[in-house]
This record gives C-alpha cells, structure tokens and sequence, in this order.
C-alpha cells in the first residue's frame, strides 16, 4: 500500500547525508523525537532524524520558557540530562546561585507551578543542537516533511519526504519508524487510525468529553492551588492556582471536530538592553484587538476583559513569556491543513498577538490595567535573532491523536474508585503529572461559564500511568507515535507537556533499539522485558511520594516494576515498613501469577490489599521465601532461585522484613526466569 499526504512546498535548507536505509526514522525535531532519535543513537542505531523546519526543539526552542511539570524529579535520563546540562550553563555562565542560575531550578521557597524550572529559547535550542550532535550514528534532515509511506501489510517499508524550499523529494527504507511530530503527519500517510477534535461524552463515559461549559471552582481561604494534596504536602508535585468546578446545564457532551485553541508565546523583557521595540503591523486591525483583549469575539460573553495578563514569569535574564492573546476557532482547520494552510493559519494567530501588544501598549482604548503592564515590554533582541525576534512555531497543544492500542481517557487521570491513586497499568512506560485540562475549542460561551470546551481539573487529577500501548498503532507493528500517543481529547489533557514527551520519546527509541536486538517488532516486544530495561535505567513509571527514585538503592527499580502489577494501591510505597503478612501473602499470590505469565488486571490485585497495614502481624524473611518457593513450585518454576536471590541481596532469613527488600527479591527472582 502506498499512502499520500499533499503539502507543499516551503522553505529551508537539507542537512545529513545522502544514504537511504536506516536502523530507526524519527519523524519530527520535538523534544520527543530528539529525545528518541538520540537514545536509539547511543544504543548503537544508526538513526535519521527529519524535522519540518530549519530549527530543532519544536515548542521549547519557540517560546515555551520553561519545563512545565508540576513533579520537579527526573522521568527519564534525557529529560535530566537536559536539564542538569541547562543548570550547568547557567551557573558556569552568570555564577552559581546568580538569578539566572537560580531560574533554571525548580525553586526551594515557593511549590507553585509557576515557580518549575525555566530555559530561554536560545539556550535550549543549543543545547538541543549540541545533544544531537554529539550522536556519530545520528544524522539530522531538516526543513523536509513527509508526504507518502509504503507499506506492506503490518510493516512500514519506507517514507517519501519533499524538500520545503524545492519539489525535490527523497525516499528512506528503515526497518523501524516513529511519529514524534505534534501533528502526526507520519502516522496520517501511514494509514493507521488517528483522530482530530471531540469524543462525545457516550463514548468513553467521560464527564468532561465534548460540547462542555465549565465553571471556575472556589478557591478556600487560605489555599493558593490545587490540589489540596499538594499544598499541603501530601503529594510530591507543584500546585496549579485555579480549578474547574461544576459544568453548566448547556454542556451537552456532543463530540465534534474541535481541538484546543492555539496561541505563540512571545518572549518580552523590559530591559532596555536587550528588547526591540514592538511596531505597528501591518495588518493591524484595532477593533479586532479590542475584540480578543475583552472576550467580545465570543457569544454569549461580551465584554469580559481579563486583568491578569497570562505569563510564565521570571525567565532567565529579565524575560517572559506571553501565554496569551488566544484566537479560538481558527485553529481547528490546522491539524489536517497542508502546510501552506498551517502557515496561514500560524501567521494570523502570530499578527493577532502582535497587534494585542501594540493596542496594549499604544491604544488610549485599552485597559489601563493592561496599558500599565505593558508599556515598557519589547521583543527580546538576543531571541530568534533570524526570525524578526518571534519564534519560529505556533504553540501546537492538539492535532492528531492515535487511536492506538489502548486509549488514554479520562478515567485513566483520576483516582480509581476502590484505590488512592489513579488506575494501574500493567505496561506502564512513563507518567503524568499535569492535571486533566483543555483550552477553549470553540469562540462561544453562557453567561457564569468559560469558553467552550475549558476545563482545568487540577483537583480531581493525579499522577498516573502511560500504558506501552499508547504508542503503538493498530495495524502497522514497526510504527511507534510517542509524541501525538493515543489518548482522548480529555484524556490528550495531562500528556501534552514536553517533559512528558521527552520520557515517551526516549522509551520509543529504546523500545526500538531492543526490538532491533531480539529481532522483533515494537509491537511484538514483551513489555515485561521493556520495563525491566526502563527501571534499570531508572526511568519513572509508577509515581511514588516516598520513593527517592534518584537513590542507588537496588530496591527502587523492584518498587517501580512492582507499582506496574498491582503491589500498591496508594502514592505511597513505605519501603522502610515491615511487611504484614496480610500484604505478603497477596504478593507472593501475584509473584505466582507472573512466573506463571497470566493475565490479571493489577487494579483488582491492589485493591484486595489491605487498606491499612498491620504490622504487628509482619513476616520475616525466610516466610516470605518460603511462600516464594511454595509459588515456584505450584507453577514449575525452580524454588532455587529464591534461595539463590536470598544469598544474592543479602537477606536475614530471621528478620523481619521490610517492604522494599521483599519487593527487592520478587524483583530479583522474576528476572532469574
């Protein structure tokens, strides 16, 4: 089968050689996909990275000031390694504890969101530049995209990618591929099923699917954020100030084509030394300002002006960035756009805010509010220094999604009922962190209500679980999408962040690097064996408040691979506790099953845990072994290796035992099969 997406042409420039076959295609210069592209690299692939521009780092190298996590650790290796490797700069550049060094760490006085680490676009676009280069076995194709792919049967064979400044189109064969773009072009021309705008709320049974009309939750005195678990210091994550509260009787859960509203995040500074001045576009219209300053655009909500004005604050070197100045509506024709459309569609949403901050600025109609607050802001000067000062890509939080193997809803970002904590995945290959949220979808309203399609649950969401199979594609078994995964719109909410992506994006291209080795498919490779390999290289994959997950205790990686089959049914591991033998039991239960390779849901395992431990009635080590070997037995596996794991790790038979050592030996012992 040979599929065709048309999008023609732009411009730009080629760089990379001129070979045709390739280990791993990665799709896409996001975060994700340089996230994929280099861990396939340094695992020995020899890798292709196109991006359909000339600049890497799609919407952190474009204006999105920070990493937006709410949970301040390390998800994955790349992710930190970028992170440490944009603290160092700054300390080596400013001086240690100087406020630029200061920005790029997660603050130590303040546990609001806004307070999470913060980059500018320069910074981590060379740093982006500086990753992929070091990779020999990496080569970088930049301003082509994709537009065919010819597949036979479950295997892409190769992709066809046209030049953005010319008609010259190259072919590449690879023998595994990944979709790491926003707007899953790749996954389109492949011809797997994907999907843009609104589930209805029939399709899933979520409460917060389709046609929508939220209210804003009350704030209790004395309460900054939600959840209240974070301000509180119950849940190891950032608070968010504000929340959804109850839906208006006009949401009528209807599905329909709309995605999220897009908008650019300028970066502005009021240093005199380093801001160009804004001027006058010339497109410029001021009833249409007006319009977008005040709400009036929207039905049903005239004349709404918002004085607080929407900015990720206090970046390094006196900066922001602009989260405002919203179109709602225009954005829906983007996702299935051919690029000449998508260029169209970025160029108004970018006059649109430019115009906005000229009638802020100079307009006596303008808010005094808002006048205020402006004047003296101007484009950084030393900020996409070849692109007029403006980033180079529109803010893209919703396009295609993959509808994939499984699909992430609604119901998979709350506490499950039964549980303390959001729903168990047994192939768990990463988390999130952000609450369940939407932008406006469409330019309408009802009096007491946002904007269509707004909600930001950021007190009934949780951390929770992205299942493997979220990125695999029905129908095509050497495709992986880590980037535009499958996930509902509601669901799409807590996923769309880049330190999300990163972590997806390196999984997909070690997920290739051992499906290469076993000489299989991504689809086809045992998810047990890819996350043994994920928590080995201490990647998060189930979220813990208690778990040092940086620590070298062997311990960590058992409770994360552990947290995936059901051993937990709250945040909290409690490694140092003894374990009760009511817990023992139901794990040495469960040990069973997994020697035995059957299917169970992990939920129900957690949930016939004991909702409060007793330790009074604690196991030692050599019962807790004991029972192993009973487990071995009953499923013809050797009960030697039980005690071979005992002698391993170090354990007295005669003591009692804690929660992380007997999660340490199930570990153990499950490897020795």
């Amino acid at each position: 089968m040979f599929f065709l997406l048309s999008i023609p042409s732009g411009f730009g420039r080629e760089e990379g050689s001129e070979e045709t076959e390739y280990d791993l295609i990665v799709m896409g210069g996001t975060p994700g996909g340089i996230a994929c592209a280099v861990r396939g690299a340094r695992e020995g692939l020899k890798v292709l990275l196109i991006n359909h521009s000339y600049h890497l780092g799609g919407f952190l190298t474009s204006g999105a000031g920070g990493w937006e996590a709410p949970y301040d650790g390390i998800r994955s290796p790349l992710y930190g390694e970028i992170l440490s490797e944009t603290a160092r700069y700054y300390k080596a550049t400013y001086g240690e504890n100087s406020p630029q060094h200061l920005a790029s760490r997660p603050s130590v006085t303040s546990n609001s969101h806004l307070d999470r680490p913060k980059v500018e676009p320069r910074i981590a676009e060379m740093l982006f530049e500086r990753m992929v280069g070091n990779e020999r076995s990496l080569t970088v194709l930049k301003n082509f995209y994709v537009v065919a792919a010819d597949r036979k049967g479950n295997t892409l064979m190769s992709i066809t990618v046209q030049d953005r400044h010319s008609d010259r189109r190259k072919t590449y064969r690879a023998t595994i591929f990944v979709d790491a773009m926003y707007e899953g072009d790749l996954m389109a021309v492949a011809g797997v099923p994907s999907r843009i705008g609104r589930e209805s709320r029939a399709e899933y049974g979520e409460p917060h699917a389709g046609v929508i009309y939220a209210t804003e939750r009350p704030k209790p005195p004395g309460q900054p954020g939600f959840p209240k678990d974070a301000v509180e210091g119950r849940m190891k994550i950032r608070y968010n100030s504000h929340a959804t509260g109850d839906l208006l009787p006009q949401s009528t859960g209807e599905g329909d084509g709309s995605v999220m509203s897009y908008n650019y995040r300028l970066i502005l500074t009021k240093d005199p030394n380093n801001k160009v001045p804004v001027q006058k576009p010339e497109n410029y219209d001021a009833q249409a300002a007006e319009k977008v300053s005040s709400g009036s655009y929207m039905p049903g909500l005239p004349n709404v002006i918002v004085d607080k004005p929407n900015v990720v604050p206090n970046l390094p070197n006196q900066k922001i960035a602009w989260n405002g100045g919203r179109l709602v509506g225009p954005q829906n024709g983007y996702p299935a756009g051919d690029w000449a459309t998508r260029e169209r569609i970025s160029k108004l949403y970018l006059d649109t805010m430019l115009s906005l901050l000229w009638y802020y600025q100079n307009d006596p109609a303008a808010p005094e509010s808002q006048r205020e607050y402006w004047k003296d802001y101007g484009l950084a000067a030393d900020e996409f220094v070849d692109n007029n000062h403006v980033p180079y890509e529109i803010y893209v939080r919703e396009a295609r999604r993959l509808v994939g193997r499984y699909v992430f809803t609604e119901h998979d970002g709350v506490v499950l009922e039964g549980l303390s904590r959001t729903k168990i995945q047994r192939d768990s290959i990463g988390i999130t962190d952000w609450p369940i949220d939407s932008v406006a979808c469409l330019p309408r309203a009802f009096e007491g209500g946002h904007a269509d399609g707004v909600f930001f649950l950021a007190e009934e969401a949780r951390p929770a679980q992205i299942p493997y199979r979220t990125l695999l594609p029905q129908g095509v078994d050497n495709l992986l999408v880590p980037v535009a995964l499958s996930a509902s719109h509601v669901g799409w909410g807590p996923i769309r962040l880049e330190p999300i992506w990163m972590q997806t994006g390196e999984v997909a291209g070690l997920a290739a690097a051992l499906a290469k080795k076993r000489r299989t498919t991504p689809a086809a490779l045992d998810p047990d064996a890819l996350l043994r390999e994920l928590v080995a290289r201490r990647f998060i994959i189930t979220f813990f408040n208690d778990v040092d997950f940086d620590a070298p205790a062997k311990w960590v990686p058992a409770v994360e691979f552990l947290g995936t089959k059901g051993f937990f049914r709250s945040y909290d591991a409690q490694p140092q506790a003894p374990l009760s033998r009511a817990t023992g039991e139901v794990w040495v239960e469960t040990f069973g099953r997994l020697v035995g390779r059957e299917e169970f849901d992990p939920n129900e395992v957690a949930k016939s845990l004991p909702p409060v431990e007793n330790i009074s009635v604690s196991i030692t080590g050599r019962e807790y072994a004991e029972l192993l070997k009973k487990e071995c037995s009953q499923r013809g596996a050797n009960p030697g290796m039980v005690d071979a794991a005992m002698a391993s790790i170090g354990i007295d038979p005669a003591a009692i035992l804690e929660r992380a050592t007997a999660c340490e030996l199930t570990f153990d012992i499950l490897g020795r099969q």
